[in-house]
């Protein structure tokens, strides 16, 4: 990651299918890249074009009004199926920053959180109501685990603390480390002194 993540303020994008999987959010043929630039145009592409490869204007990220829209509202048990972390980077490069729902699958939470795109986990009958208004305007506060409505409503989310750290300070665990790798030079070099006085 290299973008941080402190607060999304968007209109949504409504996928209301339960059960989206990996292989659904990015197929299998696209899998052979390690590089996360490009992808974005590869997002549900069997849903994204008809059978004779036309563009299907019906699709949800494919209509005029929700192009440039970084949340996406999503049935429940979204991300399940196999652990490609080419998912998250495929939503990430479509533009999309959080997607809202009532169930996230595991696998696909972790890859997500490390990528940069926030999954936020709220009740069935929140995320059904959020579906009804898609041209409000939500605002995401990662900092707080708030997510809030244009009609004041404030509905909270768990996000662990480790994992906001990351998202605030648009690094990844890697770079979590590195950031702080002035300490750990100080803390082993003053262990190593320690251990030298005690021989």
């Amino acid at each position: 990651m290299s973008q941080a993540l402190t607060t999304i303020r968007s209109q949504s994008v409504v996928l209301r299918q339960a059960n989206i999987d990996t292989d659904r959010i990015i197929p299998a043929r696209f899998l052979s890249t390690t590089v996360r630039s490009g992808l974005g145009q590869h997002a549900f592409a069997d849903w994204r074009r008809r059978a004779d490869g036309g563009i299907d204007t019906d699709f949800a990220l494919n209509r005029p009004e929700n192009q440039g829209r970084s949340i996406l509202l999503a049935g429940r048990n979204f991300g399940c199926g196999s652990s490609r972390e080419h998912a998250p980077w495929a939503l990430v490069d479509a533009g999309l920053r959080a997607v809202v729902s009532s169930q996230v699958a595991d696998i696909f939470r972790a890859n997500a959180l490390k990528n940069g795109l926030l999954p936020v986990v709220l009740d069935e009958a929140v995320v059904q109501a959020l579906m009804q208004r898609p041209d409000d305007e939500l605002v995401i506060d990662v900092a707080s685990g708030e997510l809030r409505t244009p009609a004041g409503e404030v509905h909270r989310f768990e996000l662990d603390a480790f994992a906001r750290t990351c998202l605030l300070e648009g690094v990844d665990e890697l770079g979590y480390l590195l950031a702080r790798l002035p300490e750990i030079q100080r803390y082993e070099q003053q262990r190593h002194t320690e251990s030298s006085h005690v021989l």
